[in-house]
């Protein structure tokens, strides 16, 4: 289980001589002649991008065997690809310093949550996970001088013995309107059945829109996850502007079920809603 995929809008767009020299690092279709910060996301725009270069992390659990449905810390510790030495310096990436999604094997349970960064190197976050399972730990940072960096882990509660192969179950199709606190959202796609390493797009319906607020600086979050908890993909919104319309552009890697969680804010109160899409092949 240790495959990743990286979602950033406009990964894998080559910048030519005549392109602009400010780019973003996270949406890097977002190019402009002199330094600013990304009206998207909100990061500084910087001159060329380095190549990506992965930043290992420590993780641990307090309990060390990590019990259902009790109290937990967890802990994670970047540390410089180089030298070794953890990271203390991090840019601020929609608001935060970490992004941590946790996720169970069903795909029942979702959460976004924001350790936070102690003297001594490590973020922390105190949870608690709803039943015993297995699930899967995506950390979304960007260490000073580096890359944006999306990184996961795999683990189980205590006494949980089931082979993450027995375990992995196939969700049906769910495109149906979703009601949350204070919104519905309605979904289409295009393709209506998404092909495999293509562009999908997704056009969302927020009724009401009156009083949608950005949250955690972009106007939503988008978090979609394969039914085997290979693929992990974090992204935001290609088009918004705070109206009743938003359109995410995805890149489903594999032909899988992915279930996919948004994020978005009205009159201060944090909406969650969940859709499970299929990617096929080509032809």
């Amino acid at each position: 289980m240790t495959r990743r995929f990286w979602m950033f809008a406009g990964m894998g767009l080559l910048l030519r001589a005549q392109d602009p020299d400010f780019v973003c690092p996270m949406d890097r279709e977002v190019r402009a002649k002199a330094p600013g910060v990304c009206p998207r996301c909100g990061m500084k725009l910087v001159a060329g991008l380095p190549e990506p270069v992965e930043f290992p992390v420590d993780f641990r659990a307090t309990p060390r065997s990590i019990p259902a449905g009790r109290p937990i810390t967890l802990e994670f510790r970047v540390l410089d690809p180089k030298t070794g030495r953890p990271v203390t310096h991090f840019e601020t990436v929609h608001e935060k310093l970490f992004h941590l999604f946790l996720v169970s094997q069903d795909l029942e349970y979702f959460s976004h949550e924001h350790p936070t960064l102690g003297a001594d190197g490590w973020f922390r976050l105190k949870t608690r996970l709803p039943k015993p399972g297995t699930y899967r730990l995506l950390a979304d940072f960007d260490p000073a001088g580096g890359t944006p960096q999306l990184a996961q882990r795999t683990f189980s509660t205590a006494g949980w013995d089931v082979p993450i192969s027995r375990s992995i179950r196939r969700p049906p199709v769910d495109l149906g309107p979703k009601q949350s606190t204070n919104v519905e959202v309605s979904l289409r796609l295009d393709p209506v059945m998404p092909i495999a390493g293509k562009k999908t797009m997704l056009f969302l319906d927020v009724q009401p829109s009156d009083g949608l607020e950005p949250y955690l600086g972009a106007w939503a979050h988008l978090l979609a996850v394969s039914h085997d908890l290979v693929d992990a993909i974090h992204t935001h919104p290609f088009l918004a502007d705070g109206g009743p319309r938003m359109q995410f552009n995805l890149f489903l890697p594999r032909v899988a079920m992915y279930r996919i969680w948004i994020q978005m804010q009205r009159r201060g109160v944090v909406n969650t809603v969940a859709f499970t899409v299929e990617s096929g092949e080509l032809g």
